[in-house]
C-alpha cells in the first residue's frame, strides 16, 4: 500500500507563530533566549510591513499574468484559450490611455520634412509585408500581381538636418481614440488611406477591426479605440459629374466650383480631415465649370485650370472655416503626387514610361516631370489663408518626384480587372505611372502626416 500523502502545512500568520512560541514556553519548554528574541523581532517587522508585502505580492502576481499573455484589461483566458469578458474592462486602461494621449512627437520648427534624400534601408523597411495587410486592394498589391523585385519598399526618407519620427501605430490610435479621421479626395488619397490602414493593422489583433463601404465612403473601424479611419471619394472636392465612386471614367469632366455641401455633409463631425485634389485636373488645360443656376451638366463654361483650381480650394477652405471647430478639428492638405510618364524626363530615352524602373532618381537637378507647379503654389497659398481653422499644407511632392521606381506600373488593374500577361507586355499602353505600390512610398507620406498630427497640440 502506498503511504498516505502528507498535506502541506497551511501557511501560518505571524500572530500564530508568536502564539505558538509563547505556548511552548508556558509548557516548560526551554527555548534559547536568542530564539525567543529573534522570534519577537521578526513578528514586529512582519506586523509593521505586512501591507507592503501584500502589495509586492499583488504586483508579482499581476506581472506573472502579463508574462503569460493575459491582458487583464481585456479579459482573461479560460482553459480552452477563449477570451472571457471582465466587468468594467476599460477602467484598468484609463491611466495608460491618458498618458498616451498626452504623448507628443517632437519635430523642430526649423525641420523641413520635405527637403532630404532617399537612403536605402532594408533593415527597418518595409514597415510591414504586403501579405500582412488583410484587405489591400489588387490595384496596389504589386508583388502579388507579379513584380519580382521589392527594392521599392526599402527606402527611408532622410530630411536634411533632422530626422523623420518613426511611425507609431499605437500612439496614433491613442490620439484617434473616440475620434473620426477622414481622407477626402481622389485615388491618391485612397492610395494613402490603404497604406495608413495597413500601418495601423500592425498594432491590431485580427478581430480588432472591421471594414465596410457606404456609398462614397470606405470605413475602417477600430473597435477597441472607438475610432474610424475613412476615405471619401470626391476627386475635385466640390460637386462634379465624376462623383460616382465606382463609375467615374468620364471623358468630359465638369465641376460645380462653388457647390460642396453634397459631399461636405459627410465630413461634418470629423476630428481629422486630410484633403487632396490634383490628378483629375490634368486632362486638359481648361476646366469645364457649371454656370450659376444651370439646370443640367451641359450648361457650362471653360475656365483656365489655375483659376478653376483656386476657386475650388477657396470653396473648400471657406467650408472648413465656417463648419469646423478649431479647438477640435485638425485639417491637412496633401500636395500633388507626381507622375513619371516619360523616361526621357530623367535621362533614360530608351525607357518606357516608369516600367522596369528599380531605383529612385539620384539627382533632380534639371529634371522636369511635366507637373503643373502653379497648382502647387495655389494650394499652398489658399490653404494657408484661412481665418479660423488652420489647414496644414503637407509637401509630399518634392520627395515623391525622385520615386520613378515605386509606381504600380504593369502590376495593377485596369477598369477593375487585373492586367493580363499580354497587357503587362505592353507597358507603353498599360503601365500605370500615377498610383503607387503598397507597401512603399505612401507609407512615407503617412509617416510625415503622423509627425505633423502628433507634433500638434492634441485636440479635445
Amino acid at each position: 500500500m502506498h503511504s498516505p500523502r502528507r498535506k502541506s502545512p497551511p501557511s501560518e500568520s505571524p500572530f500564530a507563530v508568536a502564539k505558538l512560541a509563547g505556548s511552548y514556553i508556558r509548557k516548560g519548554g526551554h527555548l534559547p533566549v536568542v530564539v525567543v528574541v529573534v522570534t519577537i523581532f521578526v513578528f514586529a517587522l512582519v506586523v509593521m510591513y505586512s501591507e507592503d508585502i501584500k502589495s509586492i505580492a499583488a504586483e508579482y502576481s499581476l506581472s506573472r499574468f502579463k508574462a503569460r499573455g493575459y491582458d487583464l484589461a481585456r479579459g482573461s483566458n479560460d482553459s480552452t484559450g477563449r477570451r472571457q469578458p471582465m466587468a468594467e474592462k476599460k477602467k484598468p486602461r484609463k491611466r495608460r490611455d491618458e498618458k498616451s494621449a498626452r504623448s507628443v512627437v517632437s519635430v523642430p520648427a526649423s525641420c523641413d520634412l520635405s527637403d532630404g534624400e532617399w537612403v536605402f534601408d532594408d533593415v527597418n523597411y518595409p514597415l510591414y509585408r504586403e501579405d500582412q495587410c488583410q484587405f489591400l486592394s489588387e490595384q496596389v498589391s504589386c508583388l502579388k500581381n507579379g513584380r519580382r523585385e521589392a527594392m521599392y519598399q526599402k527606402w527611408r526618407w532622410q530630411p536634411k538636418g533632422c530626422s523623420l519620427p518613426e511611425f507609431d501605430a499605437r500612439l496614433l490610435l491613442e490620439r484617434l481614440r473616440g475620434k473620426r479621421m477622414m481622407l477626402v479626395g481622389d485615388s491618391m488619397n485612397r492610395n494613402q488611406w490603404e497604406s495608413l490602414v495597413c500601418l495601423l493593422q500592425t498594432a491590431l489583433p485580427p478581430e480588432g477591426w472591421s471594414r465596410r463601404v457606404d456609398g462614397s465612403r470606405s470605413i475602417f473601424t477600430v473597435e477597441d479605440y472607438d475610432a474610424s479611419i475613412e476615405f471619401y471619394w470626391a476627386p475635385f472636392l466640390v460637386e462634379s459629374n465624376s462623383d460616382d465612386p465606382e463609375i467615374h471614367s468620364i471623358a468630359v469632366r465638369i465641376i460645380k466650383a462653388d457647390s460642396i455641401e453634397k459631399h461636405a455633409v459627410h465630413w461634418k463631425g470629423a476630428d481629422v480631415l486630410v484633403f487632396d485634389t490634383y490628378i483629375w485636373w490634368m486632362n486638359t488645360p481648361k476646366i469645364k465649370v457649371l454656370r450659376p443656376g444651370a439646370k443640367n451638366w451641359t450648361e457650362h463654361d471653360e475656365i483656365v485650370r489655375r483659376e478653376a483650381y483656386e476657386r475650388v480650394l477657396r470653396t473648400t477652405s471657406n467650408w472648413v472655416d465656417q463648419n469646423l471647430d478649431p479647438n477640435r478639428s485638425s485639417v491637412f492638405f496633401m500636395s500633388m503626387s507626381p507622375l513619371h510618364s516619360r523616361s526621357s524626363y530623367w535621362g533614360n530615352p530608351d525607357g518606357i514610361k516608369c516600367a522596369k524602373e528599380t531605383m529612385p532618381i539620384k539627382n533632380m537637378a534639371g529634371v522636369r516631370l511635366g507637373m503643373d507647379k502653379n497648382l502647387f503654389a495655389v494650394a499652398k497659398n489658399v490653404t494657408g489663408s484661412t481665418a479660423r481653422v488652420p489647414i496644414t499644407f503637407v509637401d509630399i511632392t518634392t520627395m515623391s518626384e525622385y520615386r520613378k521606381d515605386a509606381h504600380t506600373s504593369v502590376y495593377t488593374v485596369r477598369q477593375g480587372e487585373l492586367l493580363t500577361p499580354e497587357q503587362q507586355a505592353k507597358p507603353a499602353e498599360f503601365a500605370d505611372c500615377i498610383h503607387w505600390c503598397v507597401p512603399g512610398l505612401p507609407d512615407i507620406w503617412n509617416q510625415i502626416l503622423f509627425a505633423r498630427l502628433l507634433s500638434a497640440r492634441p485636440r479635445q
